[in-house]
This record gives C-alpha cells, sequence and structure tokens, in this order.
C-alpha cells in the first residue's frame, strides 16, 4: 500500500491484520494507530476530494482489475490501428515512370494522382531525348550493375518503336507480363498488336510477348517555306519525288537516320521503307537505289538530326524532312510554312511504355524493384490509353496522336470562338493524316538479314568523303548495320 512504501523496512513484513493501513508492532501503538486512522476517514468524509474518493473506495477484486486492464488494451490497440490506417504511407504504392521530355502533358501527372488516391507515389522523371534514355539503359547492361536513381530502376520507360528490336535482343528490356489480359492491350488495333509482339530476337512474331504499351504515334514529315516557294514560283511540294527536283539543290535539311534516309529512297523509287530484297522487288534494283541515293546527296545541303530545323529557320533551306514531333511544333513558331505528309506515304514512328529488364540483376541496391516492375502499371497503362487522354493531341497542344486513332478517325474538337490561333497549313488532321495516305504509312521494322546485306553493299559503293556532315550520315548508316537495325 501507499503508506507501507512510506515506512521503512522493517514496518513493510506483512502483518496477520488485514487493511490497507494496518501495521505491526511498531513504534506506535495499536490504540495510537486506531485513533489516526479514524481521524483520516472522518475528514474523508466531511471533504471528500477527487483522489480521496478513489482512495476510499475498497479495492477492487483481482479478476475485475485483470478484466478491466484488458478492456483499456483492447481499446488502446484499436485506436492505434486505426491511426495507422489513416496514415498515407500505410498503403501507399510507388510507381516510378522515366519519360521522353514533353512526350504527353503534364495534366497527366496530376490527373494519374486524383485517380488513383492517396495510396499512389508517383515519381516521373524526364530525359532529353530517346537516345539519352536508350544510352542510359544499355550502360547498365554493358557494366553489370544497377544504380537507383539509373532508368534501368524504373518500373516504366519510354522507348522509341523502332529501338524496341534491339532493346529486346540485347537484354534491356522485358516482356509485360499478363498484357493480353488488360483492358489497354483490348483497346488497341489489330495494326499496333502486330506492331508490338516479337520474339526474344525481337522480330514481329504473333506468337510472342507484348514488349511495348504505344502512348503517341506521329509520321515523318516535310515542311517548306511557302514564301520562298511563291517568290520563285515553285509548285508545292506533295511527295517524296519533289525532293529530287533541280530547283531545290541545296536547299534541304534532313534528319541524318539511316533508315528514314534509306526510306526515302526506297519510297521515292515506289518501294517500300521495310524492303527485303531491293534487287527483286525494287523497279532497277539495287542500281536504281544507289544512283537515287547518289542524288538525293546531292540535292541535301544537311543532314543533321540536332540542327536540321535550326538551318530551316534561318532561311539557309527551304525544305526540311523529319519527325512530326519536332517538325510541327517549329512550324508553328514560323510564318509561311506547310507541312506535308507525302502522298505515297510515310514512316511511322512510336513512343511506347516498356518496362527495363531490372530482374537480371543480383542487387539489394534497388529494392523489391529486383522482383518485377510496380502492380500499377497496368493502371498506368489503362490511363494513358483513355480516350479522354487524347485530348491534348487532338487539340494539337502537344504534337502527336493518340494510339486510339491509328485506324479509327480521331474526333472533331468543339474550338473555343473567342481563341483565333493562326492555322498551320497542313494536310494532318487533329495529328493524323488523311485516311488514304495513312494506309499507306509503315512503321519500321527490324532489318533482314538480307536488307542488311543489301545496305552493306549501297555503303561500299557510294562516295564518302572523309569528313562533313554527310560523311558522318554514312558513318551513321554504317554503324546501324554493325549493331544490326539499331535504328
Amino acid at each position: 500500500g501507499e503508506a507501507a512504501r512510506l515506512l521503512p523496512p522493517a514496518a513493510q513484513q506483512p502483518t496477520a491484520r488485514p487493511g490497507r493501513l494496518g501495521v505491526g508492532a511498531g513504534r506506535l501503538s495499536a490504540a495510537a494507530a486506531l485513533a489516526l486512522h479514524l481521524a483520516v476517514c472522518s475528514l474523508l468524509i466531511l471533504f471528500p476530494a477527487p483522489a480521496a474518493r478513489a482512495c476510499a473506495q475498497p479495492p477492487p477484486p483481482p479478476a475485475a482489475v485483470e478484466a478491466k486492464e484488458q478492456e483499456e488494451g483492447d481499446e488502446e490497440w484499436e485506436a492505434a490501428l486505426q491511426q495507422w490506417k489513416s496514415k498515407t504511407y500505410a498503403l501507399s504504392v510507388p510507381l516510378r515512370v522515366v519519360a521522353l521530355r514533353g512526350s504527353f502533358p503534364p495534366a497527366w501527372i496530376k490527373d494519374f494522382i486524383e485517380a488513383q488516391g492517396k495510396r499512389l507515389k508517383f515519381s516521373p522523371e524526364f530525359r532529353p531525348s530517346i537516345d539519352a534514355l536508350f544510352s542510359e539503359l544499355s550502360k547498365c547492361v554493358d557494366k553489370g550493375q544497377v544504380q537507383p536513381k539509373s532508368a534501368m530502376a524504373a518500373d516504366v520507360v519510354s522507348i522509341g518503336d523502332s529501338w524496341l528490336g534491339y532493346a529486346i535482343r540485347k537484354g534491356l528490356v522485358e516482356p509485360i507480363n499478363n498484357a493480353e489480359e488488360q483492358d489497354w492491350y483490348r483497346s488497341l488495333s489489330d495494326r499496333w498488336k502486330v506492331h508490338l509482339c516479337r520474339n526474344q530476337n525481337g522480330e514481329a512474331d504473333s506468337n510472342g510477348s507484348v514488349w511495348g504499351v504505344p502512348y503517341r504515334w506521329g509520321t515523318v514529315v516535310i515542311a517548306y517555306k511557302k514564301s520562298k516557294f511563291k517568290q520563285h514560283n515553285l509548285k508545292p511540294i506533295q511527295d517524296w519525288e519533289d525532293l529530287w527536283r533541280p530547283e531545290l539543290a541545296g536547299k534541304i535539311s534532313m534528319i541524318d537516320s539511316p533508315r528514314e534516309v534509306i526510306g526515302a529512297v526506297l519510297k521515292q523509287l515506289g518501294s517500300s521503307y521495310n524492303t527485303i530484297d531491293m534487287e527483286t522487288e525494287v523497279n532497277g534494283g539495287r542500281e536504281a537505289v544507289l544512283s537515287s541515293f547518289t542524288q538525293l546527296q546531292k540535292q541535301v545541303q544537311l543532314f543533321d538530326s540536332m540542327n536540321y530545323l535550326k538551318s530551316f529557320g534561318v532561311g539557309d533551306v527551304w525544305v526540311t524532312v523529319g519527325w512530326s514531333s519536332d517538325v510541327i511544333p517549329a512550324a508553328k513558331r514560323m510564318s509561311n510554312v506547310a507541312v506535308v505528309v507525302p502522298k505515297s506515304g510515310s514512316s511511322l514512328w512510336a513512343d511506347l511504355w516498356a518496362v527495363p529488364c531490372a530482374t537480371r540483376f543480383q542487387t539489394d541496391r534497388i529494392g523489391g524493384r529486383t522482383r518485377g516492375p510496380s502492380p500499377l502499371i497496368h493502371q498506368w497503362f489503362d490511363f494513358c490509353l483513355q480516350s479522354a487522354r487524347s485530348l491534348p493531341f487532338r487539340q494539337e497542344i502537344i504534337p502527336g496522336a493518340s494510339p486510339l486513332f491509328l485506324e479509327n478517325p480521331a474526333p472533331e474538337v468543339l474550338q473555343d470562338r473567342n481563341k483565333k490561333k493562326p492555322k498551320l497549313e497542313s494536310n494532318l488532321v487533329r495529328g493524323v493524316p488523311p485516311p488514304e495516305i495513312l494506309e499507306k504509312c509503315e512503321f519500321l521494322e527490324p532489318l533482314s538479314d538480307k536488307a542488311v546485306g543489301d545496305y552493306q553493299w549501297l555503303m561500299s559503293r557510294v562516295h564518302r568523303p572523309r569528313g562533313g556532315l554527310l560523311g558522318t550520315m554514312l558513318q551513321k548508316i554504317s554503324t546501324m548495320l554493325d549493331l544490326k537495325s539499331r535504328f
């Protein structure tokens, strides 16, 4: 009792008399102790303070004490559980996305976070180019190690569709598990499914796995300065063959992508970007391809994917050839520029979501990522392919088009009458070529061994300057052949 803890050790020995204030044969006599006890009880009755009332209560039996403590413990446990459940971190699921800068609207981030709620821990990051992102993935594989902040440790990354085959062969990406069971996959047209199903060699295979999810696509286009064409009384550009017109010699800039340069030559000769055998599939055979390619070298002043639009913008050239994602925004900043998709068809490009192959690394530096990507990747894919996400593309806020409209016409957008934006002259409608042209457009497929042989033959016979931009472009073609269709 309280009194016992205040007495010296000798007085703490138990006695035969019960009672909280009882003492044994100590310094106080029994009579004195009884008088003191009665006095204290009288005071408690006259002045019942809260603490005193508690002291005056008889002690509960042991069973009641145990039950009360159990009840209080249950209440504390329940309160702790409710507090734990109210914490965001307790239910959060991470999703790390590393994307090509500017390839999707910033509003997607906010909308996705709102759609998923508190459980989402969303970490979007951006890289300046597909090339930079691809190199980052490659370095991890080459070095055999992955850092936590590397794109390889992300759940999802951007990748260009023309890089997909090489990425698969090099082991940079892994198949998307259970893709065929997902709503986003069912929303894609057959043309997409054929393009995205690949075998382990990166080749199109209907029995292969799904390796990517498209979220934007576009075409290679030709832009020209209407003012210069009018001043010199030149006919407008309509098709690839116009690039070979004598009056445009030295007035053209072009991206230095080997597949696009040789592809333009093949299209000018009436063939496909994905020609397998130049000798049998091209009118005039390989010699015709060589002759046309040699002529194009004389027509083009600049082969340079980094500076082709700068040359066009300052007026050094009147015509430029490049990806719509680059050309259209630049053309809108200029005046008197027209942009066309060649009427015989063009190449198609697509930005895809892919899953980096982090599972190949044995490390504890990237946590559970080595066991697989975030369970939220399919929610992200579903979100990107919802029809509502197509609006910024159809409004031409972001260059390109939604994958939903590769084979279906893009719906019209109600324009605000008070907003009169200068109209860019183009045969693209809401980011999409006219149906009669779109059906002639092609995705770039991985080069076959026979096609690689034709490209090598072409390089062995073309004049190759030691330096300069043309020499650089030709060197890129040789590099591509060494990598067997990296581009």
